[in-house]
């Protein structure tokens, strides 16, 4: 199993200050081993980032508000993540990996929704291993329905061309990962922008603005990915989140410090109004957070 870089263990404090209630939309945490063993056939294993560091790092940059997402590693059991809620408190909520619903029953279901888990994460990635066949599939997405849930999908590494067929007629809330995955030399003409674009025009699509550093093909400060965000903001300004996806899993090179990515959000979003819409009044309607 290859080897991944970790996050970077001393976060510094972002020139700028994100707005009181902003939610991270998409961390991970992952370990230590010997309490969190990975699920057999798991496609990667990250060096360990406990809820603790996640945390240290949200201090950092001034985050009060988060979700943890259930990664492939662990599958459909998220002890992981259900001791990671129970330490953080209301301010955070998680989603589930989709392979529960093919591996748990409803009592386990249930008891994900009451611990703060509001969504289920999809891949139709193979070589990760965690893909529904269609029947699953279909009696997941009936379920999702029934609790009141949220579908996320992760994207493949060329996009969502090969996978939107599965999930664009849904009636659901459903945020797409990593701005779709659009490739910035294509510019307007990338398929995955386009389809995006189409996505959003429908009402119930969301999309989740992270791994910048990974999209972008200039380098940092990723200045290049900032067009396709503005494709989805003036669209949608009001189905647009904002993700560190600490701790950058599957990382062949090391990760940015997340102040840089803190940093990359206020170019992406220079007006004070959309800042606190994408960060913080979003999120919180999407993730069934309070109003403060």
């Amino acid at each position: 199993m290859q080897t991944y870089h970790p996050f970077d263990p001393n976060p510094r404090t972002p020139a700028v200050s994100f707005p009181p209630s902003t939610c991270d939309s998409q961390f991970h945490v992952l370990g230590p081993r010997e309490r969190y063993p990975i699920r057999p056939g798991a496609a990667y294993e990250m060096p360990s980032a406990t809820f603790d560091a996640a945390r240290r790092m949200h201090r950092a940059l001034g985050i009060t508000r988060g979700i943890i997402v259930q990664t492939t590693t662990y599958g459909a059991d998220h002890s992981v993540v259900l001791d990671a809620l129970a330490q953080a408190g209301p301010d955070y909520r998680a989603c589930a990996n989709a392979l529960v619903f093919a591996e748990k029953d409803d009592a386990y279901l249930h008891r994900l929704h009451d611990a703060g888990v509001r969504g289920a994460r999809f891949s139709f990635r193979q070589a990760l291993g965690a893909v529904l066949s269609r029947a699953e599939y279909d009696r997941a997405i009936a379920r999702i329905r029934e609790l009141g849930w949220y579908v996320k999908i992760q994207p493949e590494k060329n996009g969502i061309v090969d996978s939107v067929d599965w999930y664009k007629n849904l009636d659901v809330p459903v945020l797409i990962d990593h701005m779709a995955r659009p490739d910035p030399l294509a510019g307007n003409d990338d398929p995955n922008l386009r389809l995006m674009c189409d996505l959003l025009r429908r009402g119930n699509f969301w999309v989740m603005m992270s791994l910048v550093e990974k999209t972008s093909k200039a380098g940092p400060p990723w200045n290049d990915v900032i067009a396709i965000a503005r494709a989805y903001l003036d669209l949608a300004p009001d189905r647009c989140v904002w993700a560190s996806d600490w701790p950058h899993p599957i990382s062949v090179t090391p990760p940015p410090n997340d102040a840089d990515l803190a940093e990359f959000a206020f170019r992406m979003l220079p007006d004070a109004a959309e800042r606190q819409r994408v960060l913080v009044e979003n999120p919180a309607r999407l993730f069934g957070f309070e109003e403060r």
